[in-house]
């Protein structure tokens, strides 16, 4: 049987070679036999092991078969004819659920100008199928039983989450407040305890607010794009005035009230064209706020937006990730911690070696819910109409619910095929997506240069604290109850 190699990537860390399988997201570190069978099956065509291995020294033969076998059972090498795309492995439906995201509003008291939910990009339908507009505001009604459904639809999960978003989610703090006492309640009578989150624009952190939500062990994010002059450029008012002077000391207050007892509190960067340097508005937020972390999205918009990225700045943030991943490796080298999440999260990926059906939970690991209980892939997605789900009160509709997640799948998306980096990725955002392309399904080709520079950035980063501090991967190994059914391969270093 003829066998060759498989998609891999190669790269290189302090002079020491690796090779990351795609096949099965493992990480190999190579040595001159390895490098050599690479070598030597590295024709398409394939190559029969047993006359190559025939030709080698006797007592090289037994060292060289055990590493041509652990190199296929990695995935790297495979059989002559065997299929190159990773198989359609459906999940078992119904897939229980882990998160629900409740839109408990529709209202928002900043005008950002490249909000997807109120501009130009925007996919949700402001009215009714009847001509009726949307409820603005989710009762405490909609939200108790949206927790009651997610408590019926996780069946086997050890426990669940919950995310609050708007608009500005905190505008309905009553019904975050009811939604939240009742989940912990009925958590406790179905012995599945809820976690919460939410994300806010820092705008409504009035006292009562921030001691509700250290009290209750909120994870939280809060939107900010960083000094006066980036967080007051598109994140203002319906008046035109700046919020960076409004959020600074309710954030300040937060982060002295939280750090005690709460969990670590993120800032949310929204990337867009004329920023100020990645690194510096991350050690603006890190060191001169006090957030734990910072985690940076580009914009989601429509290529001919004044904001929008494009190639030239794409490639100026990849440096600008550069310049922040080398700090994040030798924090770590040391010991310590460092708050870029962006880097930390792949190299998580990395270390449990995650290999991705679906790019992230939307649809099946986790659900948006809109005001009046409409279920939507995300809460990107929540009163998009076509992309509806179903509701709170009729549950889930699972023939829609497969069907997408058939023609998501990775294997259904022919340009990923031969791209290393598509455990991590697996096609894009299918918000982002629909934006460019208006197809949810259709992989983000747009991204596809700077995705493989990112990852090779983290394999590299990845290689380097391994070699250097292998006690700190344990940072790694632990996580939040999983979104997405994924393949995993712990092959380590």
């Amino acid at each position: 049987m003829k066998f060759h190699t498989t998609l891999f990537h190669r790269f290189e860390s302090d002079g020491v070679q690796f090779a990351y399988v795609t096949p099965t997201a493992a990480v190999v570190q190579l040595d001159d036999v390895t490098a050599e069978i690479i070598e030597n099956f590295s024709d398409p065509r394939g190559a029969e092991p047993g006359p190559w291995l025939e030709t080698l020294e006797a007592e090289r033969q037994s060292e060289v078969r055990e590493a041509f076998d652990e190199l296929a059972a990695m995935g790297m090498l495979q059989p002559v004819g065997a299929p190159t795309a990773p198989p359609v492995q459906s999940p078992p439906m119904p897939f229980p659920l882990a998160t629900l995201v409740l839109n408990v509003t529709n209202k928002c008291n900043l005008s950002c100008t490249y909000c997807y939910e109120y501009g130009e990009d925007r996919v949700s339908d402001q009215k009714k199928p009847d001509g009726t507009p949307r409820l603005p505001m989710m009762t405490e009604e909609t939200a108790c039983k949206s927790v009651d459904f997610l408590l019926e639809s996780s069946e086997g999960r050890s426990g669940v989450s919950i995310t609050f978003f708007g608009g500005e989610t905190l505008l309905n703090f009553n019904t975050i407040r009811v939604a939240t006492e009742h989940a912990v309640r009925r958590g406790r009578e179905v012995g599945r305890p809820v976690s919460f989150s939410l994300t806010t624009n820092a705008t409504l952190l009035s006292d009562e607010v921030i001691d509700f939500l250290v009290e209750h062990k909120f994870g939280i994010n809060i939107s900010i794009d960083g000094n006066k002059g980036d967080q007051d450029r598109h994140r203002t008012f319906s008046s035109g005035r700046g919020s960076y002077e409004i959020i600074l000391p309710r954030i300040r207050k937060l982060l002295e009230k939280n750090r005690p007892q709460g969990r670590p509190i993120g800032a949310r960067v929204t990337l867009t064209a004329g920023m100020a340097p990645v690194p510096e508005t991350y050690h603006h937020l890190i060191d001169e706020i006090g957030f734990d972390s910072v985690g940076f999205a580009p914009v989601t918009s429509a290529e001919d937006r004044e904001y929008a990225l494009d190639g030239g700045h794409l490639g100026t943030i990849l440096r600008d990730f550069e310049v922040l991943s080398s700090d994040y490796v030798d924090a770590a080298l040391a010991g310590k911690r460092h708050g870029f999440s962006n880097l930390h999260d792949l190299i998580q990926e990395i270390h449990l070696g995650i290999n991705k059906s679906h790019p992230c939970g939307a649809g099946l690991g986790l659900l948006g819910v809109s005001t009046e209980g409409e279920l939507g892939l995300c809460h990107r997605f929540v009163e998009s109409g076509e992309h509806s789900l179903g509701t709170i009160d009729d549950g889930i509709d699972e023939k829609k619910r497969r069907e997408f997640l058939d023609s998501t799948h990775i294997s259904n998306k022919l340009a990923c095929h031969k791209c290393f980096a598509r455990p991590h990725c697996s096609g894009g955002c299918y918000h982002e997506a629909y934006v460019r392309y208006k197809d949810p399904t259709a992989p983000n080709l747009h991204y596809c240069d700077w995705i493989r520079a990112w990852t090779d950035l983290g394999l590299r980063s990845y290689a380097t604290i391994a070699l250097g501090n292998p006690d700190f991967l344990v940072n790694y190994e632990s996580r939040p109850v999983p979104k997405l059914p994924v393949v995993e391969k712990n092959e380590g270093i």
